[in-house]
């Protein structure tokens, strides 16, 4: 191996090209690629110091992006960001952008897009898949009872009740 240190560096410029990555997930690649601790280390400080690698950064633009795309929960957010090696604070810190009620409205959006595949359904198989849906995606099992609730009712389903759907209490239901 040539200089480890010019390795890493090229290494990571290739990786940050494609799209911005934690510091461990380079750190991770270099392991990989078997590039030294020391010489690893050595450019990924280097390329902190400078800005091209941002954990605080990163969040901000994931939680955004995977909020807005994806219709991700704060719950899913972060464990997406912890999955990519942020650290737990910034991880909290990035999906406080996401309040209550922007995570209400996205809840609403996604169970009006899947609501008009689930007309021919009756009320209790469809409050099962829009409830599966929204847990998918990290949402509460209370929220998701009164977004899927609210929905249901506006669109006129008015099948037998759903045993104990009524009786979700949000606050019981969260980790």
């Amino acid at each position: 191996m040539r200089d480890p240190e010019a390795v890493a560096r090229d290494l990571c410029l290739r990786a940050l090209t494609g799209s911005p990555k934690t510091r461990q997930q380079l750190a991770d690649l270099l392991h990989q690629r078997e590039v030294p601790e020391d010489a690893a280390e050595t450019v990924l400080d280097r390329l902190t110091e400078v800005g091209l690698i941002d954990d605080e950064a990163f969040a901000d633009a994931w939680v955004r992006s995977r909020q807005s795309g994806r219709g991700l929960a704060r719950r899913a957010l972060k464990a997406e960001l912890r999955a990519k090696g942020v650290d737990d604070e910034i991880a909290a810190t990035a999906v406080l952008a996401v309040d209550d009620d922007d995570e209400r409205e996205t809840a609403r959006r996604l169970v009006a897009r899947k609501l008009p595949s689930m007309q021919r359904l009756d009320r209790a198989t469809a409050t099962r898949r829009l409830m599966g849906m929204l847990a998918r995606k990290g949402y509460g099992g209370g929220l998701a009872a009164g977004v899927v609730r609210e929905a249901l009712d506006g669109a006129g389903a008015a099948d037998a009740e759903v045993a104990g759907f009524d009786d979700l209490d949000e606050d019981a239901l969260l980790p």
